[in-house]
């Protein structure tokens, strides 16, 4: 084992034993998809984010676990779905329970397409959020057109953000996994709490290592986001927004 993959190692080990210590003991998890991470305030222009900060159809980006994983949050505009049944490429099967805030209107995914990884970087995003109609091609082979749904112009993989990233065209062997979002109403803010679905963040940090470290100019990609997020619209993040 190399150096950086030893410190990866036990720091993986060291922050699963505190996680463990620290969570609180409730029945909330569906199953062994859901796992738990910090609590981390999402802020913008290092103001926490409110209802009214989201504007409908923008795609906004922040990093979540991981200060190198990104990840989407949108204002769907209208109540998503509740009670979607999805199952990951390995086939768990999990629940997601749909959007949150007052309109139970925002939702948030990691933005790791599921099929060879595309992600929004400081580049170009080629994995994009599209609140108007798109055309596309679903799983049926049919074209379709939708709209709330999250593109990857990589291998035209289509995900329907109203009903959990469930996949509904192209490649992607599973959905995208869902961002737990704690809504706390008295304060109308926003944190990050975990993750529900099928991850990839070590299938990432090992195919996107060298081009990670150098993004954000770091040694260990696996470090954890603390405290607090910054969320960015797509377009502040990165240099060119790919649509097809």
């Amino acid at each position: 084992m190399n150096p950086l993959g030893r410190r990866r190692f036990f720091k993986v080990c060291a922050g699963y034993g505190a996680s463990l210590a620290l969570l609180p003991c409730s029945s909330t998890a569906s199953n062994n998809t859901e796992k738990h991470y910090s609590r981390v305030l999402l802020k913008r222009l290092g103001k926490p984010m409110r209802t009214a900060d989201f504007a409908v159809g923008q795609s906004y980006v922040y990093h979540y676990p991981y200060v190198t994983t990104p990840c989407f949050i949108f204002n769907l505009d209208e109540s998503a779905d509740r009670a979607q049944t999805l199952k990951t490429q390995d086939g768990e099967r999990y629940t997601w329970e749909g959007g949150v805030g007052p309109k139970r209107s925002i939702v948030s995914y990691s933005a790791i397409c599921a099929h060879q990884m595309t992600y929004p970087a400081k580049s170009a995003s080629f994995l994009n959020y599209r609140h108007a109609k798109v055309d596309f091609v679903n799983n049926s082979n049919s074209r379709q057109t939708q709209d709330k749904i999250i593109y990857c112009c990589s291998e035209r993989s289509v995900y329907d953000a109203k009903k959990g990233a469930k996949v509904i065209g192209g490649p992607a062997p599973q959905p995208l996994a869902a961002i737990l979002i704690e809504y706390v109403p008295a304060e109308d803010h926003y944190y990050a709490v975990g993750t529900h679905g099928g991850e990839l963040f070590e299938k990432f940090f090992t195919q996107f290592e060298f081009r990670l470290q150098l993004d954000f100019r770091i040694v260990d990609v696996s470090e954890r986001v603390q405290d607090r997020a910054e969320v960015l619209t797509i377009e502040e993040f990165s240099d060119a927004v790919v649509r097809c």
